[in-house]
């Protein structure tokens, strides 16, 4: 049984009877521990509930819903049990570099096919019995996000440090005959499973196009916390130029077979490389867009459509802090802003180590000491991917308004390209937008490989 806390007032249950303290017993007759097979059974017009209430007692609800509304009901966990967590011992994790003392959330390695569905996260399918495979392959949940690593069952058990990571072609052929479309990720690690191994895991991730909707390859990233873990090595500038060059070969080839380029690179690449982003229709749809890939060639565009309606910067100076992987193509940004007056500060990342380098992963203590004493300007403006999703708190738990506080001046949080420019300029464009991105700069680490 699961416990409601929640009813939505006027919902299908509230007008049912359904009250918080209630519990769901089945749906259908089937007893449901799975929030996605709970919205798969009550997806139809007509179905039965079977709500224990708060005395004992036990309804049977007939539920007739065509127009395919909520039901209201918010459970005791989002996913009607607690989420679960991950089972591997991967060698490039992450969570496994960080050091102590933060808060708890997060340490916690989810591996959890709902949270994959629902909200984007990336799933090894190590903790996933047959039958549970089965009943994802059932429900056509689609898409779900795959931590793919390598497709060679050896390496991939080597790599994610678990004996039962090696059947994942097997299980992913489940999934393709079903028809669940698949978005893969390939955390590439140095001399490891990049060049040739690669190579074998994109042949391999081939055969099940256009199940396989998209493949992003993604570098590993460390912190200075990475000890008495497996050695591994960091990209060079001209190894990026290599994997780059490699990739591009394979998407032409997937582009000319399937009409898609279907892999792509994580921007890191190119900033890495030195090497301009590829255009905007190089990355079709966006599919991996909150993985890093193609979020600066959205920013560009985005920042010069906003930067033509604005004749002119209202601003006296204005600073903007990012991380040092991307300052550079922030400076190359103000190149088409008029009569700009914005400083790029570059913030090294203490915290965590010179090794981490995107913004995502700032600390507001790193941000404090860097810009303690300086004149920041009217504001000072950073990305939203500094920050916890939906809050003002960074990954040290300092506050927006700690870091007003300390450094006397007003701080803007940006969202977009759009966003960014008109808050450098100080000036409001006018007329629709759509943005792509939730933040802007590059990602953070999305996956426990990425940095």
């Amino acid at each position: 049984m699961t416990k409601i806390v929640a009813v939505e007032p006027g919902s299908i249950a509230d007008e049912g009877g359904i009250c918080p303290g209630d519990y769901l017993v089945s749906v259908n007759g089937e007893e449901i521990h799975d929030i996605l097979r709970f919205r798969y059974l009550t997806a139809d017009e007509t179905f039965t509930l079977e709500i224990q209430k708060t005395d004992g007692t036990i309804e049977m609800l007939e539920v007739i819903n065509e127009y395919g509304e909520d039901l209201g009901i918010t459970f005791e966990f989002p996913l009607m049990t607690k989420a679960k967590s991950c089972a591997n011992k991967c060698i490039f994790c992450f969570i496994d570099q960080m050091p102590k003392g933060m808060r708890k959330s997060l340490y916690f390695k989810d591996d959890d096919s709902r949270l994959s569905f629902l909200q984007g996260n990336y799933v090894t399918l190590t903790n996933l019995s047959d039958a549970e495979i089965a009943n994802i392959a059932a429900m056509r949940m689609s898409p779900i996000n795959i931590s793919v690593q390598v497709t060679d069952p050896d390496k991939r058990i080597f790599m994610l440090g678990n004996k039962n990571a090696g059947n994942l072609l097997p299980r992913m052929r489940i999934f393709a005959d079903a028809g669940v479309l698949m978005n893969c990720q390939i955390v590439l690690c140095k001399n490891i499973n990049d060049g040739a191994v690669l190579d074998n895991t994109l042949s391999d991730l081939e055969k099940f196009i256009p199940s396989v909707y998209s493949i992003s390859v993604v570098p590993f990233g460390a912190t200075k916390y990475r000890k008495n873990l497996y050695p591994i090595e960091l990209f060079s500038s001209e190894e990026c130029a290599e994997v780059i060059q490699q990739v591009e070969k394979w998407q032409e080839r997937f582009l000319k077979k399937y009409g898609r380029r279907t892999v792509y690179l994580s921007d890191e690449f190119y900033l890495n490389a030195g090497k301009p982003l590829p255009p905007y229709e190089c990355y079709e749809d966006f599919p991996q867009l909150e993985n890093g890939v193609g979020m600066l060639r959205v920013t560009e565009d985005e920042f010069r459509e906003a930067a033509l309606k604005i004749p002119c910067g209202k601003r006296k100076k204005v600073t903007v802090a990012t991380g040092v992987l991307s300052a550079g193509f922030i400076r190359y940004l103000l190149n088409d802003l008029k009569d700009n007056h914005c400083e790029v500060v570059a913030i090294k990342n203490i915290f965590f180590g010179e090794t981490v380098t995107v913004s995502g992963l700032i600390t507001g203590g790193d941000l404090i000491d860097a810009l303690r004493g300086k004149d920041l300007g009217e504001a000072l403006i950073i990305p939203s991917n500094m920050l916890r999703a939906d809050t003002d708190v960074f990954l040290d738990d300092v506050t927006v308004a700690d870091v007003e506080k300390e450094l006397n001046c007003s701080v803007l949080v940006s969202y977009n390209g759009y966003d960014l420019a008109e808050k450098i300029a100080g000036v409001q464009t006018d007329g629709g937008r759509n943005s792509r991105n939730g933040g802007f700069y590059e990602t953070d680490c999305s996956d426990c490989g990425q940095a």
